[in-house]
């Protein structure tokens, strides 16, 4: 059973009124004022023990007290999280760390990391008797949202940026949503979504004004934390867009810490594509910058005004993280060596992780020695034209 206890302000800290589903806070005039939820960790201990975690199935609904709601038997049913975690020595030595292991969330339902917050926020939806949901999505928080409203027998409707990729809209329609490709940035179809949920009472997916969705996302955390109790690495890599997914992460760590599961939080390194950095450069400077135009071909980070920069800071701070920045040709190549060194296939967004790690060994940010583990966030069959991109061509032979 949920242990949810309130929300506050990220910016203000004061409290606020849980919202149905997006919301930001009253008192601040910040669009960028996003909500946090609260649990009552001392009602957590007494139920989430080691014994009985050990006797719940291997999903992520077995943090229950950790999620904002009770879900019911069908959603309860969706197979998502308690994604492997995989070493990866050959991969390691590429990159230049002592050790480092891979988290493969591209094993999700629907082939990301997006399920742990689609799952929350539809099933959510459910619970509120909302007969549709929508996101604004650069693919695939789209897909995701599609296939789980597909699963709960509620209505999708998807808005994407121009530049979406065309099997992650194919994968929306074959899951039935309501597509609609926006003319313009991912900016301007979330602003179309939030307008369009607000005029029509839909249920807002959008991740980073809905925060109930982190919730969803920090069970990855919760995961590396059982999963890696014994042999904890020293740094988490993320990849980073709207910021929602490294402040989930980071916040899954801190509250296993917290609650005794794991002797220290690890720390936390988030990925930037080079020129869409906005949340590295608020991370050096203190503020956001203003739009940057820039694009990269991992387009799941193509973030170029994030909404939830203010949690992502506080959390990654919060770990003594830090940020680095990496092009599309490191992109590229650990595509590639990330397929050929660890049989992990890997969408361009979840490969920038295993980029940063080497980068980050090359900036003096990570030590020659330490133990990495990376989060993979997107399988590459997401994304198949860059993986063509970059794969090159086979050998041709005589018959």
């Amino acid at each position: 059973m949920t242990c949810m206890s309130g929300c506050v302000c990220v910016v203000c800290g004061k409290p606020a009124t849980l919202p149905r589903s997006a919301g930001v806070c009253a008192h601040c005039d910040d669009p960028f004022a996003v909500l946090e939820v609260l649990f009552d960790l001392g009602r957590v201990r007494k139920s989430m023990t080691r014994s009985a975690l050990a006797a719940r199935p291997p999903n992520h609904w077995r943090y229950a007290e950790l999620l904002p709601l009770d879900p019911d038997e069908r959603a309860f049913a969706w197979p998502v999280g308690w994604t492997p975690v995989l070493d990866a020595p050959r991969l390691a030595d590429w990159t230049g760390v002592g050790r480092l292991r891979l988290k493969d969330d591209g094993r999700n339902p629907t082939g990301s990391f997006k399920d742990r917050a689609s799952s929350v926020g539809v099933a959510r939806a459910m619970q509120l008797g909302d007969a549709r949901i929508a996101c604004a999505s650069t693919g695939n928080a789209a897909s995701s949202c599609a296939g789980f409203a597909a699963m709960a027998g509620i209505g999708a409707t998807i808005f994407v940026p121009q530049r979406a990729p065309k099997p992650k809209i194919a994968q929306l329609l074959i899951f039935g949503a309501d597509v609609r490709r926006v003319r313009g940035s991912y900016a301007q179809a979330y602003d179309l979504c939030s307008r369009s949920c607000d005029e029509h009472d839909w249920h807002n997916r959008n991740c980073a004004i809905n925060p109930y969705l982190v919730e969803g996302k920090k069970t990855c955390g919760l995961e590396i934390a059982e999963q890696c109790a014994t042999a904890l690495p020293d740094w988490v890599v993320v990849s980073v867009g709207d910021g929602c997914t490294i402040a989930g992460v980071a916040k899954g760590l801190m509250e296993m810490h917290e609650l005794g599961f794991i002797e220290r939080v690890p720390r936390v390194l988030g990925v930037q594509a080079m020129g869409v950095d906005p949340i590295a450069i608020a991370f050096e400077t203190g503020q956001l910058p203003a739009n940057r135009t820039a694009a990269t071909m991992a387009d799941s980070i193509d973030v170029p005004v994030p909404r939830n920069w203010h949690k992502a800071l506080q959390r990654v701070r919060a770990c003594d993280g830090a940020f680095v920045r990496v092009d599309d040709e490191a992109i590229a190549q650990a595509m590639r060596a990330t397929g050929a060194r660890a049989g992990v296939f890997a969408e361009p967004a979840a490969a920038a992780a295993v980029a940063g790690v080497k980068q980050a060994v090359a900036q003096g940010i990570l030590d020659p020695k330490a133990d990495v583990l990376a989060v993979i966030t997107g399988n590459g069959l997401k994304d198949v034209d860059s993986a063509i991109a970059v794969a090159g061509e086979p050998n041709e032979v005589e018959p």
